[in-house]
């Protein structure tokens, strides 16, 4: 629901991808909220780079914008396949994950049913109004400058891509994985590519190349610091750290804790789909039988230097395998990184970082109820956590749980059940000294 012309908004959510577009399909409903979503982009747009034909979802459909929190809303990755016409297709193909490509549409499709979204709007300032009690968001827009005033906030800027500091003004066509796919016929036309990085996007980049690499011709390079190729840990009772108890009790923890914990879960959120490292060993092995694949697959190593010739086009990679301690170089033309992404705080908050709450590190001291500010009640994150709520942070099964969260502190009651405890395991130690025989009902 919007505002009238003037008034203030209940909430400004900043930057739409599916968490603060979820949190838009979420609120729309909901009579008494007015609410409105900008973003930069010209239109919805989920990672273009990284639509690899094959490439899907680590999570089912159940984990879309909404049905987490609400069955029944309109706005549901069922109701999208129905007025898609593909609901039988979808029930047919017997799998419960979504292309990454028809995740992306999906979103498209939720967006342009709301009103509430602004697309094209880049918020450059953001002040606070202390006779008001109101944020005041500058945007612009097409070359002119709009001025929103909110109530709350809600930040879902994203993570933008992190570039290793051995390779940030390094020069040359050097690339995160990000722009994979734009960049992908110059990639190929080159002698030599080497894909820096773990997890599954370094992962499907190095199937999509290998498929191609005897009609091209290069060699092909994967170097990660992982010991091994981690695959996601899908096991169901893990699968119950993906809940609400489970990040009360990891918020709870001692901040160095909090740190050393996420340092030692990386292959809980990080790691590669099964599947996929089955099907790059059975690439290999079907290479293989026409003689030695052009490849090379080097774990336990971390990238410390790199330097680019010009003249010849060529990056040459200081590399170090962790384990033994030996340092040597490796030379190539094409250089993928698929180092992942790191939160920056926005320059807009400029002018209001002395309302939010930092920790020692400099970190958003985020509070229990996702709230950064130091009223605990006027800017909330999404995807700016991890440090304080865990690995379960950038995870799309939780979306909906935390932006029901995030609504009833903005309504000052429950609208969307927010559950409480999910998981059979408990993961804080009890209560009492002594745990009784019995076990309570």
């Amino acid at each position: 629901m919007t505002a009238p012309h003037d008034a203030p908004y209940d909430v400004v959510g900043i930057g739409l991808g599916p968490f603060n577009l979820g949190l838009a399909c979420l609120t729309e409903p909901i009579d008494g909220l007015n609410g409105l979503f900008l973003d930069n982009k010209p239109a919805f747009d989920w990672h273009p780079g990284m639509m690899l034909d094959s490439s899907h979802l680590q999570v089912p459909f159940m984990a879309d914008l909404v049905t987490l929190a609400d069955p029944t809303s309109p706005f549901s990755f069922l109701n999208y396949l129905k007025e898609s016409g593909r609901m039988y297709s979808f029930y047919i193909r017997e799998n419960f994950y979504p292309l990454r490509a028809e995740f992306n549409d999906y979103c498209r499709w939720a967006a342009g049913k709301l009103d509430t979204i602004r697309f094209g709007h880049e918020v450059t300032t953001v002040e606070y109004d202390e006779s008001a009690e109101l944020y005041v968001v500058h945007a612009d827009h097409q070359g002119e400058r709009h001025t929103f005033r909110a109530r709350r906030l809600v930040l879902g800027t994203g993570t933008p891509p992190y570039i290793p500091d051995a390779c940030r003004g390094l020069g040359g066509d050097l690339l995160h994985n990000t722009d994979y796919l734009d960049a992908k016929p110059a990639l190929q036309a080159k002698k030599s590519i080497t894909l820096v990085g773990s997890g599954q996007s370094a992962a499907e980049i190095y199937h999509d190349l290998l498929q191609d690499i005897d009609s091209h011709g290069y060699h092909l390079t994967w170097a990660t610091r992982s010991p091994r190729f981690f695959p996601l840990e899908y096991t169901k009772l893990t699968l119950e750290m993906t809940s609400p108890e489970y990040v009360d009790y990891f918020h709870a923890l001692p901040p160095a804790t909090r740190d050393r914990l996420h340092a030692t879960q990386k292959h809980l959120y990080k790691g590669i789909d099964s599947e996929l490292v089955n099907d790059i060993f059975d690439l290999l092995y079907q290479k293989n039988l026409a003689g030695p694949v052009r490849t090379r697959l080097l774990t336990n190593t971390a990238l410390n230097t790199a330097r680019y010739d010009a003249a010849t086009g060529t990056y040459t990679l200081g590399l170090r395998q962790e384990e033994q301690g030996q340092d040597f170089t490796l030379d190539t033309q094409g250089l993928i990184l698929a180092t992942g992404y790191r939160y920056r705080v926005p320059d807009f908050l400029t002018p209001v970082r002395d309302r939010i709450t930092w920790d020692a590190q400099g970190r958003y001291d985020v509070a229990r109820n996702y709230s950064i500010d130091t009223t605990g009640r006027g800017i909330y994150v999404q995807n700016a956590e991890l440090h304080t709520h865990g690995f379960v942070t950038p995870d799309l099964g939780m979306a909906a749980y935390r932006n029901s969260c995030i609504i009833r502190e903005l309504l000052g009651r429950e609208y969307y059940p927010v559950e409480k405890a999910i998981a059979f395991q408990e993961f804080a130690a009890p209560a009492t000294p002594h745990l009784p025989t019995e076990i309570p009902a």
